[in-house]
């Protein structure tokens, strides 16, 4: 399987769906639980699939699968001017199946870069008598779970949430123009069915957070946001390591490693977003990724990868990047939404590409590990 697509696809085409009364479900593809999941038969990608239409296909669909995604770094500044440093994640997901509700689940975290601190929050609701749209809607994003909010149009999103001690209010300006990953935004499973996939690899980010008791103005900083929707279902792999790197010369990286159980690599996807936001799709055989520390869990006992070196080798790229977390600690134990363990969090970037010195900053996300 040459390519792949975001995170969570798995969980949430297997986990989303179950009753209020969810018990667990662990990992991506493994569901341990008392209820019954609603049958859902793979779906065989159509013959000729539109392609992505901007912005029509901003809002949702009403396919099995969907979700938009928001990580980024921000700087903040207080009534004393005093600078803080933080990274967050906004996610909503959604989920259908059948004649059921659409299901929706949501996670905020927020990585206190001066507190040395990891924050997050989870929410879940079923849509009892949401219309859902049908893709050729015109007013962009408008999605919530309760009072968590994105909002977007044409690269200008709105995201708000809240959590004990932290809440954002953040307005995202595309910096680029749009990526459609794998050239033309399509990814497709043959009868594991198909996706859709695009990023705004670099917004500009403005507005407010408050932490704690203070409401502090953003004065600087750069998100990511993916949006992917499609048929899909799970395939039995035992997770990824997924990666957005965002480079001080204009450039990012987006790549990932998916897994199996046993931990070894099966399947590499590697894009190379250059200044004008042309999206080059790399070799497997030119990439390559060192774990250079481990890091494990005092909650679930589960032990990460933490820290990289990542070498690229190709007529369009060549270089290697150093890899550091900036806490440690970014695990969310997502069982009361998702139903999964995952860790996600702000890194960052040091090192040279095409023989220039770089530097930047990231998120990396890793899913599959147990004990």
């Amino acid at each position: 399987m040459r390519t792949f697509h975001r995170a969570h696809a798995w969980l949430i085409s297997l986990c989303l769906f179950l009753t209020l009364g969810l018990s667990s479900c662990s990992f991506p593809g493994i569901v341990s639980t008392s209820e019954q999941l609603p049958e859902v038969k793979a779906t065989t990608t159509p013959a000729q699939l539109p392609p992505i239409h901007f912005p029509q296909d901003e809002g949702g669909h009403g396919n099995l699968t969907e979700w938009w995604y928001y990580t980024g770094h921000l700087d903040a500044v207080d009534a004393t001017g005093k600078t803080a440093h933080y990274g967050f994640e906004f996610v909503i997901f959604q989920a259908l199946r059948g004649d059921l509700p659409p299901y929706y689940a949501s996670h905020f975290a927020i990585s206190d870069l001066n507190r040395n601190e990891f924050h997050y929050d989870q929410r879940r609701i079923a849509a009892l008598s949401k219309a859902l749209p049908d893709g050729r809607s015109v007013n962009g994003i408008d999605e919530q779970v309760g009072d968590w909010q994105i909002h977007g149009l044409n690269g200008q999103d709105q995201l708000k949430a809240t959590m004990q001690d932290y809440a954002i209010n953040l307005t995202l300006t595309g910096q680029k123009p749009v990526v459609q990953h794998n050239g033309n935004g399509l990814i497709t499973y043959g009868t594991g069915g198909f996706s859709y996939y695009y990023s705004r690899s670099r917004m500009a980010i403005a507005g407010t957070l408050q932490d704690h008791q203070q409401t502090l103005q953003i004065t600087g900083g750069i998100a990511w946001m993916d949006h992917q929707w499609g048929d899909f279902l799970a395939t039995g792999i035992g997770g990824w390591d997924w990666y957005s790197l965002q480079l001080t010369n204009n450039v990012e990286l987006m790549l990932y490693f998916i897994h199996d159980a046993t931990g070894k690599v099966i399947s590499t996807y590697a894009e190379y977003i250059d200044p004008a936001s042309q999206g080059i799709v790399l070799p497997e055989e030119a990439l390559h990724s060192t774990a250079l520390d481990h890091w494990t869990s005092p909650k679930t006992g589960i032990t990460y990868p933490s820290g990289w070196r990542l070498e690229l080798n190709d007529s369009h790229v060549k270089g290697s990047l150093l890899i550091q977390p900036l806490l440690k600690d970014q695990e969310l134990v997502a069982l009361a939404s998702t139903g999964n363990v995952y860790w996600e969090g702000a890194v960052d970037i040091q090192g040279q590409l095409n023989a220039q010195a770089v530097s930047g900053q990231g998120y990396i996300e890793l899913t599959g590990y147990s004990k």
